[in-house]
């Protein structure tokens, strides 16, 4: 994987508008997981190195010039930003492919597009932030008006580090915030890559700040008395740690992304070759590794077997082609995005075919013995309460049950501790606004697999956490509401 973009890329953590040296006791090697070749190595921001950047956060909003930038001239920032970002669309889709394996094509549809939407939309929304006056028929006139928290923090999943970048970071420059971003120690080189572009956008020093460190950086992060705001993507397991360290800390405001197992329901009158596409590249989108990939396909007992027989050949065949270098334009499906992650994906693998209950119908294994690359698998009626049917696993590994009824198809997708995302696909638009009226999840899609975009809010129910990206709810995510009361009678 040559010409990675990493040559020249500084590594350091990024304070105050400048890449800092700091006395790094522990640092973190990055490999690719194509072919194990030493990406990269970042140094773990410590508790002195936390401190530092969420000091330099506090003073600039505080008493630098960012507490005086009208909403037209944060605004203004945020769009030099994106035009700095969209110039690099080569650099900044090697570094994804580089650290996670993520297929080149995939990286530059994704990551530089939708990182500069962001910034431009919530751009749009700087010097638009509304209040609120009320009559004075008790005698009060009252104002609410809308702030900034202060100093928040962000700390990012690895299955699409640029956007997420955007996502945190935007909608709270765009509030008025100052922040400190912290990606993930598995894909922490995009980031790096687009911290100086900041400086150059016209942003003062302080405003934001990249460091890189896994959970215990995290911790630091969540547990600080003085960030006002954290925002967070990943796990169930990881989620609950960053709230419980809030809560104990200061109680600062927390807003979690964390994943789902998502039902695509597939009753007998959808459109069959829609739903096979949808439920096998929408589905194999980055090898799996999606939070709201449909990885529970619900179908209709009458066409159940055309189903199955049509996904077992749509995930055959894109597995064929498993292997390659994601560097590769024409790759489509890359390896799982390290060791670990491969190693976690395998061990579900090996529950579904010993202790689920359910038929394989194809994958279930490795592709090649080198790289993590692991094949699209389908289990057929796994038990209800087996680890493939419960929990996330976020690889290439889709389950399978029919039902013979709409209220049996509601009440198996909603059986999960988690509420992220579902697909509906059938020809009867009454049936499919029924059924998502019904559904516990945050996001739905009919006739297709979900994908977020900026202008609609993103989120879950229950267990895939609490809070909204995206849309107008991701930006009063950022906000707190003043209420002010002027006695008329004086």
């Amino acid at each position: 994987m040559a010409g990675t973009g990493l040559a020249n890329l500084e590594t350091r953590h990024f304070i105050n508008n400048e890449f800092i040296t700091s006395d790094a006791k522990e640092t973190i090697t990055i490999r690719s997981p194509y072919d194990d070749s030493v990406v990269g190595t970042i140094p773990v921001a410590d508790e002195h190195v936390v401190d530092a950047a969420v000091s330099a956060a506090r003073k600039a909003y505080e008493t630098g010039p960012w507490r005086n930038f009208t909403g037209a001239q944060r605004a203004q920032c945020l769009l030099k930003l994106a035009e700095l970002i969209e110039a690099k669309p080569e650099e900044l889709s090697k570094l994804e492919t580089a650290s996670i394996g993520q297929p080149i094509a995939l990286a530059k549809a994704m990551a530089v597009p939708i990182c500069c939407a962001t910034l431009r939309y919530y751009a749009g929304y700087a010097d638009k932030i509304p209040g609120e006056s009320y009559k004075d028929d008790d005698g009060f006139y009252k104002i609410v008006q809308y702030e900034p928290f202060g100093v928040c923090a962000g700390i990012a999943a690895w299955n699409a580090a640029l956007v997420f970048v955007a996502w945190k970071i935007a909608p709270a420059l765009a509030a008025g915030n100052t922040f400190v971003f912290k990606a993930s120690e598995k894909a922490p080189f995009s980031a790096l890559a687009v911290a100086p572009l900041f400086k150059e956008a016209g942003f003062p020093p302080g405003v934001v700040n990249f460091i890189s460190g896994g959970g215990s950086t995290g911790a630091l992060l969540a547990a600080h008395m003085d960030i006002d705001k954290i925002s967070f993507t990943g796990s169930v397991p990881t989620g609950r740690k960053i709230q419980d360290a809030a809560n104990k800390s200061n109680m600062k405001k927390v807003t979690l992304e964390l994943g789902g197992k998502s039902p695509s329901i597939i009753f007998d009158d959808a459109d069959l070759e829609n739903a096979l596409k949808h439920n096998s590249e929408s589905f194999l989108l980055n090898s799996g590794q999606v939070c709201l990939a449909a990885t529970r396909a619900l179908v209709h007992s009458s066409i159940a077997l055309k189903f199955i027989e049509g996904l077992k050949a749509c995930f055959e065949a894109a597995g064929s082609t498993m292997g390659s270098d994601p560097a590769a334009p024409t790759t489509f499906l890359g390896p799982l995005a390290d060791k670990k992650q491969f190693d976690r994906v395998m061990s579900y693998l090996e529950s579904g075919k010993i202790e689920s209950g359910a038929e394989l119908i194809t994958g279930g294994g490795q592709v090649g013995e080198k790289g993590c690359f692991v094949q699209p698998t389908i289990f057929l009626n796994p038990k209800s309460d087996a680890k493939i049917s419960r929990e996330e696993i976020f690889g290439p590994v889709l389950t399978i049950q029919s039902f013979e009824t709409e209220d049996e198809a509601v009440d198996l997708a909603n059986d999960t501790s988690y509420g992220l995302s579902a697909a509906i696909y059938t020809g009867s638009m009454s049936r499919a606004l029924r059924v998502a009226s019904k559904l516990k999840v945050g996001t739905v899609a009919i006739n297709a697999a979900y994908f977020p975009d900026i202008q609609t809010p993103f989120g879950g129910y229950k267990q895939s956490g609490s809070g909204r990206e995206c849309g107008k709810l991701g930006l009063e995510a950022y906000l707190q509401a003043k209420t002010i009361k002027i006695n008329m009678a004086v």
